[in-house]
């Protein structure tokens, strides 16, 4: 079953590109990651609010917090989906990387997502 692709876009036919399970999965992930809560009208605590943490001092509370609320808002939204194996962040050099290692429900090969944003 092929899956609408993310960002939306159109194929080569002009048609919705679609995504593979595992394509679909990472890109559904980077959505979470990327998507600030309150942000989509119709689903208000859908998102990990990465983007408001790039301005917050570097440190361990700022690891912590996020490696936290990236843990919370995937399991909310893709429980059923994925099994999150980790979550780890690093702030430094004017960077802001969180990386998930996650594998799907209902088994597959381990897979990582990097969201780097500059600070």
């Amino acid at each position: 079953m092929t899956e609408v692709g993310f960002p939306f876009r159109f194929d080569d036919g002009g048609r919705t590109a679609g995504a593979d399970a595992a394509a679909h999965l990472r890109e559904l992930i980077e959505q979470i990651l990327l998507t600030a809560p309150g942000e989509r009208v119709m689903r208000p605590d859908f998102g990990a609010g990465v983007g408001a943490l790039v301005f917050a001092p570097a440190g361990d509370a700022l690891a912590a917090a996020l490696e936290a609320s990236v843990q919370a808002a995937l399991q909310q939204t893709l429980g059923a989906r994925a099994r999150v194996l980790e979550v780890t962040s690093t702030a430094g050099d004017g960077r802001l990387e969180v990386t998930v290692r996650y594998a799907p429900a209902g088994g597959g090969p381990v897979a990582t997502v990097t969201a780097d944003l500059p600070r």
